[in-house]
């Protein structure tokens, strides 16, 4: 036991260390002053405002690394972010008072040695760099032994969490109950039934089933609300027709490009740097005689991808190395070539050709940029003077008959389906002014996304009116026929079913037949109703149901339930991972548990006004 209790408390160690590190690189030079510099406390421990500062930096450079855009703290607290950070502290507060309280510690070596085996204090050799590990800590204002202690104190705590889950084991019976109900399989026969199974043409609908139809089902002829709207709109590309484009600007306008138009030969290259030009020469012929890949060199060295990545490169770039680089035909290794940083291999990724595009062929494409850049400024010239006219007491007619904007009335709903609208209303801003707008509201000038302009005045809301049923009569006959089919369709599925229950084979029922097997209970099987794998968990072996959907429907019968064996090694590994999920699950809720009772016992305080004191840092 006390060998795994080492393993989970290493195991932790290093993923706080690795936390850790990333709270140092991100939250660079802020340091808090002033009184108070504790936020909040539990028993002897305390939490001061750096470090809480620190893992809020932390959490918010993940959360915009998951979501992939920039994020203030203002809407990272919509998340509930600074009270996760600070629930998660003191947490582990709580459980680094309690190592301290059982008298629980890590002598200097071991924290001296895991210092020197973090990467980010390791030089390009691997080895432990005291510039750099000093200047880290001088980057977020924190002294060696400050930082020292808070590793002794975490590693302590990893020890005693270590020690409350490392002999949790969940009982064997929960384990084969869920692993059981979630590898259970049933084998269908399932026989669909369409439109196409139909023997017989449906009866042309009487005037009376029409009118009966159309009378139970007003919500299908009822035109939602509406509103009559006038408006006037001005778009870049209307304006573009209007611009001539002298010739000059654009050959301007492509020398301003030229960059883009016409680029030297690039190479997309790895670099790894060794001691001496011996050990290089001797890490390309183990690449060169395939004892090792490129790749693999890099780990070798205690490195990642990313930091023997140069990008992609031009001559310029590689200074001595340009020639070896340049020189490669195709993708591979050279070296070794002195640099800068000492010896070094380059790798090849990809090749790319020098690129000359003549002026002829992207003429037409500059020409039209241009035109379309200057009509931009154009609408925006308009935006001064049509607030003017507006505000003059000018309609929207006035201004359309005396400038570029173009007039158009349209009945929009809100309700209404895209594929038939007209191309204004496709616009974010049109649907949300119309939307809020009324009859008698003050005409305003809105600016569109693509630099348009556009005014909008409701004239009329038109409320939800029932469609008299001449003026709906084909959707009217349309629907009945839908419902028709749908009826008979259901109806010659449950004859089906009744025939197999009595015994007829599946191939003389009609109908398309199917047998999934081994379908599991979050399967999904096409072209089926949703409901039939949740229904087949419910059905007893050997019973028959109908099933029915918009396309149509379908006799499910259930042939066999199978119940998981554990012999195999696909069943074997996927049992422990229903145990090792479930451990987790019980040791998070065990710990969990130990936290509160230990907040609870030793007492817990949080300083609000040091909280809203860091968090003002990040607005």
């Amino acid at each position: 036991m006390a060998k795994g209790t080492n393993t989970i408390g290493k195991t932790l160690v290093w993923v706080i260390v690795l936390l850790l590190i990333v709270g140092l690189a991100g939250f660079g030079a802020t340091n808090f002053g002033g009184s108070n510099q504790t936020v909040a406390s539990v028993g002897k421990t305390e939490i001061d405002v750096n470090r809480y500062a620190r893992a809020l930096q932390q959490e918010l450079r993940a959360l915009e690394a998951q979501t992939g855009q920039p994020m203030t703290m203002v809407q990272a607290r919509e998340f509930g972010l600074d009270q996760i950070v600070l629930q998660r502290l003191l947490a582990g507060a709580a459980l680094e008072d309690e190592a301290a309280s059982l008298g629980l510690s890590v002598g200097d070596e071991e924290v001296a040695r895991s210092i020197r085996t973090m990467p980010a204090f390791q030089g390009l050799d691997g080895q432990f760099d005291r510039d750099a590990y000093e200047f880290s800590l001088d980057q977020v204002r924190m002294s060696a032994s400050e930082f020292e202690h808070q590793i002794r104190g975490e590693t302590s705590r990893a020890i005693l969490q270590g020690a409350l889950i490392s002999a949790i084991k969940p009982p064997s019976i929960f384990v084969d109950t869920l692993y059981s109900y979630a590898r259970e399989t049933r084998d269908l026969t399932v026989i669909r039934f369409g439109a196409d199974d139909l023997t017989e043409a449906l009866p042309d609908p009487t005037d009376a089933q029409l009118t009966a139809y159309y009378d139970t089902n007003p919500e299908a002829f009822t035109l939602p609300r509406r509103k009559v709207i006038t408006y006037g709109w001005l778009t870049p590309e209307a304006m573009a027709e209007t611009i001539e484009i002298d010739e000059a600007a654009v050959q301007a306008l492509y020398e301003q490009r030229s960059d883009e138009y016409n680029q030297p030969a690039r190479r997309f290259v790895d670099r790894l740097v060794f001691a001496s030009t011996e050990e290089a020469q001797t890490a390309l012929d183990r690449v060169n005689s395939e004892e090792i890949s490129f790749d693999d060199l890099v780990l070798e060295r205690g490195l990642t991808a990313t930091d023997a990545e140069l990008g992609m490169v031009t001559r310029e770039d590689l200074g001595q190395a340009a020639e070896p680089v340049f020189g490669l035909e195709d993708t591979g290794v050279t070296g070794p070539v002195e640099t800068d940083l000492g010896p070094a291999l380059f790798r090849v990724n990809a090749i790319m050709n020098a690129q000359e595009t003549p002026f002829e062929e992207v003429a037409d494409e500059l020409r039209t940029e241009a035109a379309l850049a200057a009509a931009r400024r154009a609408v925006e010239a308009e935006i001064e003077p049509t607030e003017d006219l507006l505000a003059g007491g000018a309609t929207i007619e006035d201004i359309a008959a005396d400038t570029a904007f173009e007039l158009g009335s349209l009945t929009w709903s809100a309700e209404g389906d895209p594929s038939d609208a007209e191309p204004i209303t496709a616009y974010d801003v049109f649907r949300e002014v119309a939307l809020a707008a009324g009859p008698g509201d003050f005409v305003e000038l809105n600016e569109l996304s693509d630099g348009g302009l556009i005014l909008i005045r409701v004239d009329e809301v038109l409320e939800p009116e029932l469609q008299p049923q001449d003026a709906v009569a084909e959707d009217v006959r349309a629907g009945w026929i839908a419902d028709a089919e749908a009826e008979a369709v259901l109806d010659l599925a449950e004859a089906a079913a009744e025939s197999l229950k009595s015994g007829t084979e599946t191939t003389d029922l009609g109908g398309t037949v199917t047998r999934p097997d081994a379908v599991l209970r979050d399967g999904f099987l096409p072209d089926l109703p949703r409901e039939t794998v949740v229904r087949a968990f419910d059905m007893e072996e050997g019973a028959i149901e109908v099933l029915g959907d918009e396309t149509g429907a379908i006799v499910l019968r259930l042939d066999a339930i199978s119940v998981p064996g554990g012999g195999t090694d696909e069943a074997q590994a996927v049992q422990e991972g229903v145990r090792t999920a479930a451990g987790q699950g019980i040791a998070q809720d065990i710990t969990s548990a130990f936290v509160s009772a230990l907040e609870q016992d030793k007492g817990l305080s949080i300083n609000s006004q040091a909280v809203n004191a860091v968090l003002a840092q990040f607005n």
